[in-house]
């Protein structure tokens, strides 16, 4: 007998039930996964994430210690369903109390570090077949975005105790041949020179890393024409001017999204998403639509929900439920204190429809589309600074400098900052360079930096008009590692908000 999408829902309603190995019924194969995800209801796709988010929620209720606790606790008595954070939870109880049945499992359980962006690394432990579920979706993802060609990956994300290196690199073995080689411009290129152009490759890294691979390997004289380069990002957010700047030497460049709190693969780039944030990029009424009146051009992603259920709370700030069994120590209703939004699939398109945008139009090329609901993400709530009522953000000032290519060229990293002195406080902005500072280079950038800032965000365009001196943001330029850009050589990710002042 044939299957139908209505005979597909009921089997993904099956998934609520107590046997929870049936939730990985789109897991088995890619192919089941790609039919499945393409032919699926969005409206129950969406009810079955939220059931299984409330079987997460009782399990840990009844199995982890420190959530029971962390129930009694709340205003509710255990009542109502708390939100968690690091503080509240994370802080509040030790890592044996927050696993199941109270106890840390001394096989098949590995620890990763999270990158300590925000202060402090924390330790955080994951069963055997956890790592192993999400390692499948982000093998999944890869194949649909890129193709099932064989490839050699180049792993350039940080190796060691963090999240994202070790595991990035397992997930794609299912996919080709990987080498980690870590951020190390030299075996990068030294590999690429020595297997030739006769395979295609696949490059894993942060954004601002593979900007500087491709300035460094154009200086070095490196034969980009002569290779199919793709670029897989990930581990903060990318301007859509900064994936141009890549896509002058790669095919196609895609990002995940993850959080080592929760953990890596929540959610990815697919054609569709990437060309819907382009839209948005181009179009402010389709931006306005979809994201609101926000200076910022959120990162766009499509996520499994029955994987992970995502809720927004009042302060548009994200909640994370891991739905799987499989999950060592649970989260539920965790909250990284990312700003953002969810849509589904459908909700999605029509709401481009209205606008006269046709999802299928966006990606005239993909065979399919994946039903899936979309995710989008602005960053951290407090990555923001504010000069008489204006807010700035770093994705502003990234997106900014990317449209001035020559600024961008030479620029290694930046951050933001307020420059006090006296009474007055202006914004501070500051640039890693990979040229001499000068005075006419700081009086570029100022130039720029304003113009483009006024075009983007309104709020500063206001406050620019009120308060015009006030307003004139402080540029201050380093050579490459000096100054406060120094910190960045020990860190996973660069740094782009500094709290204090420095001279």
């Amino acid at each position: 007998m044939k299957t139908t999408p209505r005979v597909l829902d009921r089997l993904l309603f099956a998934t609520v039930g107590p046997r929870d190995w049936i939730s990985n019924l789109f897991s088995w194969r890619y192919s089941t996964f790609l039919w499945g995800f393409s032919m699926m209801q969005p409206r129950l796709m969406a009810k079955s994430g939220e059931l299984r988010s409330r079987r997460a929620l009782y399990r840990a209720a009844k199995r982890v210690p420190a959530y029971a606790l962390h129930l009694l606790q709340s205003p509710g008595g255990g009542l109502e369903f708390p939100e968690t954070d690091k503080e509240s939870y994370i802080k509040a109880h030790a890592p044996e109390a927050r696993c199941r049945f109270g106890r840390l499992p001394m096989a098949r359980t590995m620890i990763d570090e999270s990158s300590g962006s925000t202060g402090t690394p924390y330790n955080w432990v994951r069963s055997r077949r956890e790592r192993i579920e999400s390692q499948r979706f982000i093998s999944y993802f890869a194949k649909y975005c890129y193709g099932t060609e064989g490839r050699i990956t180049i792993n350039a994300f940080s190796m060691g105790a963090w999240a994202t290196g070790i595991n990035m690199g397992q997930a794609m073995e299912a996919n080709g041949i990987v080498k980690n080689t870590g951020p190390d411009l030299a075996k990068i290129l030294g590999t690429l020179r020595f297997f030739g152009p006769r395979y295609p490759y696949l490059i894993l890294g942060y954004p601002p890393f593979l900007k500087h691979f491709i300035d460094v390997a154009e200086q070095e004289g490196f034969p980009f024409e002569q290779y199919r380069l793709d670029a897989l990002v990930g581990g903060e957010g990318m301007s859509e001017g900064l994936r141009d700047y890549l896509l002058k030497r790669f095919r196609r460049v895609f990002s995940g999204y993850g959080a080592t709190d929760v953990e890596i693969g929540i959610a990815g780039e697919t054609p569709l998403a990437v060309a819907v944030r382009r839209l948005a990029w181009k179009d402010p009424k389709v931006k306005l639509a979809l994201f609101g009146p926000d200076s910022r051009l959120p990162m766009l992603f499509q996520y499994n929900p029955l994987m992970h259920h995502i809720e927004v709370n009042r302060d548009r700030e994200l909640l994370f439920t891991i739905n799987r069994d499989s999950v060592l120590s649970p989260r539920i209703r965790y909250n990284v204190h990312d700003e953002g939004g969810v849509a589904r699939y459908d909700c999605l398109e029509a709401t481009l429809r209205a606008l006269g945008h046709n999802l299928r139009d966006l990606v005239p090329g993909s065979a399919r589309l994946l039903r899936l609901p979309f995710l989008w993400i602005y960053g951290r709530r407090d990555s923001t600074i504010s000069v008489m009522g204006a807010n700035i953000y770093p994705e502003d000032l990234e997106q900014c400098l990317y449209c001035e290519p020559e600024l961008a060229r030479i620029t290694r990293s930046f951050c933001l900052s307020l420059s006090e002195k006296g009474a007055q406080v202006r914004p501070c902005f500051l640039f890693e360079i990979e040229a001499e500072p000068t005075e006419q280079l700081v009086n570029q950038f100022a130039g720029a930096m304003v113009t483009r800032l006024a075009a983007l965000n309104a709020d500063f365009r206001e406050a620019l008009h009120e308060y015009a001196q006030t307003l004139q943001p402080e540029i201050r330029l380093y050579r490459v590692g000096e100054g406060p850009f120094a910190a960045n050589s020990g860190r996973i990710k660069q740094m782009r908000l500094m709290r204090q002042d420095a001279p």
